[in-house]
């Protein structure tokens, strides 16, 4: 699958500093130890409907840590997916009455220009679920053969499971009670309820063929993958069974961070699968969160077509914590507009050089990505006429990603 094309970073002098981050599934900001390569996998759209500036939230924040760990010297194999099949995308085809692959296709269009406009830098491996097929299957087979998987048999369709129990570890990347997860479960895709499984937590690994549903060849018969088995396969197969990072939204936690994590686990033998699993908070509009069965999205081409600068969303996204749930509103874009208007006049103005400056906003990205420490620092110097712009608006360009000049 073709990504989008990287965006310039330039050079800035200084040392690079080390990463702390929070990791879910210790409850707390640790340090981020990569080698050489860093290697980090960040869950990718279900291409039914546009980028919103909730995606756009998520994105920027492991945009964040690529700059981080490229300033700190690693070099960055980062992997992204596309789920491109999957019960909304069929939904949303036939509702629409556009072939489901049509849909996709436009969608995963729209999502590079979004990402393009924003300045975040492209995965090295951008995977759709549809390219991975044959090797889902594969490792789909493996977990039956190993007993990790089962099917479901007083159903009229023979369905394939995980039983989360052949993990031995199963809940330690969320660390919710057995309650959360059921009603987190039912409420984001899972079924819980479904008659025949050995556990109600079991997830979905392959969807036997129904009529009218597209399908795939496979040694368990036609069908799809469920969603936790893609991620798993799309990553261990690019990265490796343990990589440095998994990242996505909160609502990712569970159970898709979860299950993902047990399936690649099992099919390694090796764990943590991550050894950060980091996510960022939700943006909502009118107090609510922001989502697609809510109706109150805020799409960045639409806020692109409006003439909006993607330096300002950017800017206005990264005003608040990346964990934290926060508000996305007309004020917050205003904010952003004039900030990024105030930054670009001090860009280019010659003054005293502010070497300090570019080095307190590596020691806050560094601490778990402080980014309205950084704000507020770059507000104070573009408000001293008496300090140097270059040297500055390199450091923001290449660890915040805002262009200025």
């Amino acid at each position: 699958m073709q990504s989008w094309p990287s965006p310039p970073i330039p050079g800035i002098s200084g040392a690079g500093r080390p990463l702390r981050l929070y990791d879910s599934a210790a409850g707390e900001v640790r340090p981020t130890n990569p080698g050489p390569t860093a290697t980090m996998y960040v869950c990718g759209i279900t291409p039914y409907d546009a980028t919103h500036l909730g995606h756009a939230a998520t994105y920027l924040t492991f945009d964040l840590v690529h700059r981080m760990w490229l300033d700190a010297g690693h070099r960055v194999h980062y992997v992204q997916n596309i789920t491109d099949i999957d019960d909304p995308l069929l939904e949303r085809a036939q509702r629409d009455g556009v072939f489901w692959r049509k849909l996709a296709e436009r969608e995963i269009g729209l999502f590079r220009d979004d990402m393009t406009a924003l300045r975040v830098i492209p995965p090295a491996d951008y995977i759709g679920a549809v390219e991975a097929m044959d090797e889902i299957t594969v490792a789909v087979q493996r977990l039956l053969d190993t007993g990790a998987a089962y099917r479901v048999t007083d159903d009229a369709y023979p369905d394939v499971y995980f039983d989360v129990t052949t993990s031995g570890h199963f809940g330690y990347e969320s660390r919710y009670d057995e309650p959360t997860m059921l009603r987190l479960s039912a409420e984001r895709g899972g079924d819980p309820d479904r008659p025949g499984k050995r556990q109600p937590l079991d997830p979905l690994l392959w969807r036997m063929d129904r009529p009218g549903e597209p399908s795939w060849a496979s040694p368990m018969g036609r069908g799809r993958p469920g969603w936790h088995i893609e991620c798993a396969v799309i990553a261990a197969n690019r990265l490796g069974p343990v990589i440095d990072l998994q990242g996505g939204g909160s609502d990712l936690i569970f159970p898709h961070h979860e299950c993902s994590a047990a399936h690649a686990e099992v099919l390694s033998g090796e764990r943590p699968f991550a050894r950060h699993y980091t996510h960022a908070g939700m943006i909502g509009l009118d107090g609510e969160k922001m989502s697609k069965s809510k109706g109150n999205l805020v799409f960045v081409s639409r806020l692109l077509h409006q003439g909006v600068d993607p330096m300002a969303m950017r800017l206005g996204l990264l005003s608040g914590h990346y964990r934290q749930d926060r508000a996305w509103s007309d004020e917050v874009l205003i904010a952003a507009e004039e900030r990024l208007d105030r930054w670009r006049k001090a860009a280019v103005r010659s003054g005293t050089a502010a070497p300090e400056l570019v080095e307190a906003i590596r020691d806050h990205l560094a601490d778990d990505l402080d980014t309205p420490a950084v704000l507020a620092d770059l507000d104070a110097w573009a408000a001293n006429d008496a300090l140097d712009g270059a040297a500055v608006a390199d450091a923001a360009d290449a660890l915040l990603g805002v262009r200025l000049t």
